[in-house]
């Protein structure tokens, strides 16, 4: 069982769905292609346990090509990314978010 984020035009996830293993073909294609197959979207899979694209895709979190992660809203509009641990850095002293570096 794995999961896979729908993106719109912009990267932004709009579904999140449960499918089959990425190591899995179905029809011949890989995961990613075959649940984008018959709609305008790109799927890429995500993980509860973010060993893959930094954290796990949730409904309104944007996939950034670039880094190859799936980051949440920013918290506030000083948020710097840090890609290294897939988070926004910001000086709001509201934000501890606790760091964990992505495989």
């Amino acid at each position: 069982m794995a999961h896979y984020a729908y993106l719109d035009e912009n990267n932004l996830v709009i579904d999140v769905i449960v499918g089959k293993d990425e190591s899995e073909l179905i029809d011949g294609l890989d995961t990613e292609t075959y649940y984008a197959k018959g709609t305008k979207y790109t799927v890429k899979r995500t993980s509860y346990n973010a060993k893959i694209r930094g954290n796990y895709a949730g409904i309104g979190f944007t996939y950034l090509p670039l880094e190859d992660i799936f980051m949440p809203p920013k918290c506030h509009t000083e948020a710097i990314l840090n890609s290294k641990f897939a988070k926004w850095e910001c000086t709001n002293t509201d934000h501890d978010i606790k760091e964990i570096p992505i495989a």
